[in-house]
């Protein structure tokens, strides 16, 4: 009896759709990150990419709780001397939605090549449509 190590080729992925109008941005991307990571499969191995796809609908719906939440800046920089620039949460998610839930779902995933593999899995979107119902993506209550 050994541990079992899950590798690329007994890794069998599911597709998964979230709604995630009304919803706390930050809830929605906890359960999403567990799904791309796959630490909801008992096959889950540490250093494999075993998770599923996820469709996330509604993305522009979202909200943030708490008044400093929504007041907190994001920073960004141009490279170039005086290129710091800044914006609030509640206004990148107002303007960006499917920017804003990417982001926030990809700083809960490791930071590597690993979690960029992940990330490739996630499509988000703004409105209530998506184009992956070839996959038959099962709907996911959060």
């Amino acid at each position: 009896m050994g541990t079992f190590f899950a590798n690329a080729q007994n890794v069998t992925r599911k597709w998964f759709v979230i709604d995630a109008a009304g919803k706390p941005v930050g809830r929605v991307a906890v359960e999403v990150a567990k799904i791309l990571r796959g630490k909801h499969k008992p096959t889950f191995t540490p250093h494999v990419d075993t998770g599923d796809h996820v469709v996330i609908v509604n993305a522009s719906k979202c909200v943030l709780t708490g008044n400093s939440k929504s007041m907190e800046l994001i920073y960004r920089h141009s490279g170039f001397p005086g290129g710091l620039r800044s914006i609030t949460r509640g206004e990148f998610l107002e303007k960006q939605p499917v920017r804003a839930v990417t982001r926030v779902v990809r700083g809960m995933l490791p930071h590597n090549k690993l979690g960029d593999a992940m990330i490739n899995k996630l499509k988000v979107y703004a409105g209530p449509d998506h184009k992956q119902e070839a996959q038959k993506p099962e709907e996911l209550k959060i």
